[in-house]
């Protein structure tokens, strides 16, 4: 019987303490499941997240996999004494929950929502595009960025997709490398961000490429905050070169009260809620990786972390 040890956290385990049981004993695992341990060479896997109470992996020597409950893992994955293997969470709740974000907010973006104020002017005048009209760059084509492209597409944008590989998805122009990453953004009159924060994507955003985009087109960040050089965004936004940027991650969460996203008029914060992970879904994934664990079998969702994603 393998023993797991909860480390996300105390505030997380009242979410776990009855779907994580029934997720294993659908699975066909029978686990002891602990909060603290005095004997960290008994446990068999660990379940994590940033803030969790395991800093140091070394005394876990008979772990078999440290299996994350967060889709991103650049907080913990240059963490020198994690070596144990590493699952990263995908489940389709969560997957769900970003695409509807992205759908949502791209369509705002589309249709100039921003424009209309209640302050009692009638601009029945504003015309937008159709959706085939326009054409929309997902920046990221993992589990979450394939997902927000093809139901962008189905709704009828042109969408372009980047990723650092090269990719093939069905109705989306994907482009891949240095080069490409121009080309999708000298065409976006929307930008979606849906990248992994790695040493190679931090300040991706930077003046340069915000200056590829079109004049007037939209940001949407609800990947990781330090895609974004925040000082160029800025006075992309301030010069009009970008119109509007949506934006739910940062550098610093909570966002402070006194930074200048707060009050520019240009930009939409949401406090990072666009794809939460969800109970009992992300607990059916862990027990099928604990399943396949103890079968011998490959695991879900593995990390390279010579990539750090």
């Amino acid at each position: 019987m393998p023993t797991l040890l909860f480390a996300a956290g105390p505030a997380l385990w009242p979410e776990y303490q009855h779907c994580l049981p029934e997720a294993l004993a659908e699975a066909g695992i029978k686990a002891d499941i602990l909060l603290e341990t005095t004997r960290p060479d008994q446990i068999d896997y660990i379940i994590f997240a940033p803030g969790g109470t395991v800093t140091d992996f070394t005394p876990f020597t008979r772990c078999k996999a440290v299996l994350s409950l967060w889709a991103g893992v650049e907080k913990y994955v240059g963490n020198p004494t994690l070596t144990q293997p590493l699952a990263r969470m995908v489940n389709h709740e969560l997957t769900e929950g970003m695409v509807e974000y992205v759908v949502g907010h791209v369509l705002a973006q589309h249709l100039g929502m921003q424009i209309y104020r209640q302050d009692g002017v009638w601009r029945n005048h504003i015309m937008p595009p159709l959706a085939r009209e326009r054409t929309v760059a997902v920046i990221g084509l993992g589990e979450l960025g394939r997902a927000a492209a093809q139901a962008l597409a189905a709704l009828r944008f042109r969408v372009v997709g980047w990723s650092q590989s090269a990719r093939d998805l069905s109705g989306v122009s994907c482009f891949s490398g240095a080069d490409g990453l121009d080309a999708a953004l000298s065409q976006s009159g929307i930008a979606v961000l849906l990248l992994p924060l790695t040493a190679d994507t931090t300040n991706l955003m930077d003046a340069e490429r915000l200056a590829r985009m079109p004049a007037g087109a939209a940001l949407i960040n609800p990947g990781r905050g330090a895609l974004i050089d925040d000082a160029a965004l800025l006075a992309a936004l301030d010069s009009g070169q970008i119109s509007h940027a949506t934006l739910d991650v940062f550098r610093t969460e909570p966002l402070p009260p006194d930074h200048p996203y707060w009050a520019h008029p240009r930009v939409t914060v949401t406090p990072h809620v666009a794809a939460d992970t969800r109970a009992g879904s992300a607990a059916r994934v862990l027990a099928e990786n604990i399943r396949r664990g103890e079968a011998g079998e490959p695991l879900l969702y593995l990390v390279d972390k010579t990539r750090g994603y």
